[in-house]
């Protein structure tokens, strides 16, 4: 059975990419983008996935339930740059079947 999604990221030119992320590997959003490669290297999940960074923000632009904003997450986009309403950071976001169709934005690089 086919476990992969189709997802659009907007890389940070502003270009869009329609992506097929595997939702059987526990892969998170920043992941699928640095194995896209839709990001230079070292400028995107530069903790390694803890939230302890915000090089992985995104802005999510379609309307799918993602899981509650952790307390650390939450603390560190209140000290991110570019900041939006429905700022997250792809870290965060693991690639499961429901996700089908998610469309997000890079944040601009800090």
């Amino acid at each position: 059975m086919d476990q992969d999604i189709k997802i659009t990221i907007i890389d940070r030119e502003g270009i869009a990419h329609e992506v097929e992320a595997p939702t059987d590997m526990n892969m998170n959003l920043m992941e699928v983008v640095r194995s896209y490669e839709l990001a230079p290297e070292g400028t995107i999940g530069i903790c390694g996935g803890m939230a302890m960074c915000a090089s992985c923000q995104c802005y999510v632009l379609t309307d799918h339930e993602l899981p509650e904003m952790s307390y650390d997450e939450d603390l560190m986009l209140s000290e991110a740059f570019n900041v939006q309403e429905n700022s997250r950071l792809g870290c965060q976001i693991h690639m499961k079947p429901e996700l089908e169709g998610l469309k997000v934005q890079l944040a601009p690089e800090a």
